[in-house]
């Protein structure tokens, strides 16, 4: 085979070559305007969803989990049709089982990856917290600032933020001190027994009461707990909204509020064994009869 003759065959293959790709590039404009078009119509579609969904519901987690997959899913229908008009049929086949493969080998490869997200779309369905709750899980506490279905992002009140894996959140106890709307506030400690106990117990009461914060629809409870080395131990619980008003602060008052109401009553609180009781000693002291002189 001369030069001539293979420069014919590659001259004919190259017209085949050009006549299938003029014949197919209307098939392929086709293809590509339907690709746009589902392209606008998935964002458009993601952003109806997602506006019409947060008029029923607040639950801004699962509302964006659904604009999500709306979108994924136009885009994909969008994709089968495009290869479908190309006349790529047992592509769209061989897509659906190597992505089925695929799915496999990254669901073995990226456990932690999959099971945050799984775990993380159980928690936008389910709602045990929601953003704002202040919440207590793996040995942190403080505000829900956002739900990602990856992560669940924490204000630790310390001036950080703290970043949980959806996955730990979803498995292990979450203390939610905002889902009620109630929370029990506690304050211990202990009084001299020289001091009046019933007296004790209802200033104590009255003034933890009289505190803006405290709910009036539970009841101001003190008890005496325990007989100590130098005291008589008791604990006070009160009820506060914690959406309302800082756990820490509430405490924080009622301990001053006590700790005053003690003093005005000349009661005294003591906290260890190791405390000095003036009061006692000064008591034993006056009511001591002084030696007669011989």
């Amino acid at each position: 085979m001369n030069f001539s003759q293979a420069a014919g065959l590659i001259y004919a293959e190259l017209s085949t070559w050009i006549r299938v790709a003029i014949q197919f590039m209307p098939k392929l404009a086709v293809a590509i305007l339907v690709l746009v078009i589902f392209t606008f119509l998935s964002r458009w579609l993601s952003r109806w969803m997602v506006r019409g969904l947060d008029r029923v519901s607040n639950n801004v987690s699962l509302i964006n989990l659904t604009g999500a997959l709306a979108r994924v899913l136009v885009l994909a229908l969008g994709l089968f049709i495009a290869l479908g008009i190309l006349g790529l049929d047992k592509t769209v086949t061989s897509l659906l089982a190597g992505a089925g493969v695929i799915a496999l080998a990254v669901g073995f490869a990226f456990q932690d990856l999959t099971a945050n997200f799984i775990s993380g779309t159980m928690i936008a369905l389910a709602r045990p917290i929601q953003v704002g709750d202040v919440v207590e899980t793996n040995g942190y506490t403080g505000k829900v600032l956002d739900i990602k279905l990856r992560s669940i992002v924490i204000d630790n009140g310390q001036g950080q933020t703290v970043e949980i894996p959806s996955k730990d959140v979803f498995q292990k106890p979450i203390t939610n001190f905002s889902r009620i709307g109630q929370r029990r506030i506690e304050v211990a400690a202990g009084v001299s027994y020289l001091d009046d106990l019933p007296t004790a117990q209802r200033v104590a009461k009255a003034a933890v009461l009289s505190l803006p914060f405290v709910l009036r629809s539970h009841p101001v409870d003190f008890h005496y707990r325990n007989f100590g080395d130098a005291n008589i131990q008791f604990v006070i619980w009160f009820w506060i909204n914690p959406a309302a008003t800082n756990a820490q602060l509430a405490q924080s008052e009622a301990i001053m509020a006590v700790k005053r109401v003690f003093d005005e009553h000349q009661i005294l609180i003591v906290f260890a064994a190791q405390t000095f009781d003036l009061k006692q000693k000064l008591i034993a002291k006056t009511t001591t009869t002084p030696e007669q002189p011989t």
